[in-house]
């Protein structure tokens, strides 16, 4: 089977598919004891937005699945992050978006400030083929998960010293329904790992980070083509992700097959909070 044209019904599938392993993946953080982050999430029309007291970056302070359907709650959504001092981003998808509805996002104090590419492909019968230094294992019990969080942490650019803040605020997903999690191993040394959330027959990439050391010797690659054949596993009918434009991380995706569904605009307030 080829892959299917990107229609608007695709498209709306393809956009609620990171809706749902966004909304999934911030409530798994809120549902710590206390709430400590400070995580909240609020619905304006079809449009989700996401709040965390003490992550300030845009990805965890943004709005997703937002169309000229939801332009009347517009001032609702700014005035929602405003009270929280907080400056958020507006994920803009083709799908369901009008002339009038980017001009009332300029008219309320917004601009486009960057792109991201949104890809999809299909799930693989076939067991990949992996190089012979290279091994893979699903992620199911508390001691590999110390060891994600590790490599998470560091291949994220941290210092391996903010490693529980790592755990704290992913062991949520740790046999979560709908969530696998990977640990790649590099000539038997731990290095690289990878989330894939599965929901409504289609597969998403949530993350993936290799520690500096073991890049370039085809892990994510490897991983690319592990969790496609997992997502055939579990009946998927696509496989999609999220990257930053024409980064390392898209040449991969485009590497194992798969191709760009659209190109999104991310827009933020023009003055910050």
């Amino acid at each position: 089977m080829g892959l299917p044209v990107v229609n608007e019904q695709l498209a709306k599938r393809i956009q609620q598919s990171e809706v749902d392993y966004f909304s999934s993946r911030v409530s798994s953080i809120g549902e710590r004891s206390g709430n400590p982050e400070g995580v909240e999430i609020r619905t304006f029309g079809n449009a989700t937005a996401f709040y965390i007291k003490t992550m300030p970056w845009g990805l965890f302070n943004s709005v997703k699945g937002f169309s000229h359907n939801d332009v009347d709650t517009l001032e609702e959504i700014i005035d929602f992050y405003r009270v929280r001092e907080r400056t958020f981003q507006l994920d803009i998808n083709p799908v369901g978006l009008t002339p009038h509805t980017l001009r009332r996002l300029a008219e309320n104090g917004l601009f486009q400030h960057s792109f991201h590419s949104v890809l999809y492909g299909l799930p693989s019968r076939e067991l990949p083929k992996i190089p012979s230094g290279i091994k893979i294992r699903e992620i199911d019990n508390e001691v590999d998960f110390d060891l994600y969080a590790g490599i998470h942490c560091v291949g994220s650019g941290m210092d391996i010293a903010h490693k529980h803040h790592f755990i704290n605020n992913n062991i949520g997903l740790l046999n979560r329904a709908g969530w696998k999690l990977f640990l790649a191993y590099w000539n038997d040394i731990p290095a690289a790992v990878a989330v894939m959330h599965i929901g409504n027959h289609i597969a998403s990439y949530t993350l993936a980070a290799t520690v500096p050391e073991c890049r370039r010797n085809g892990l994510q690659t490897s991983l690319l083509l592990w969790r496609m054949h997992e997502a055939h596993k579990a009946h998927c009918e696509l496989v999609v992700a999220q990257a930053s434009f024409g980064s390392s991380s898209q040449n991969n995706m485009e590497r194992v097959g798969m191709q760009m569904a659209w190109t999104r605009a991310v827009w933020a307030p023009l003055h910050s909070s």
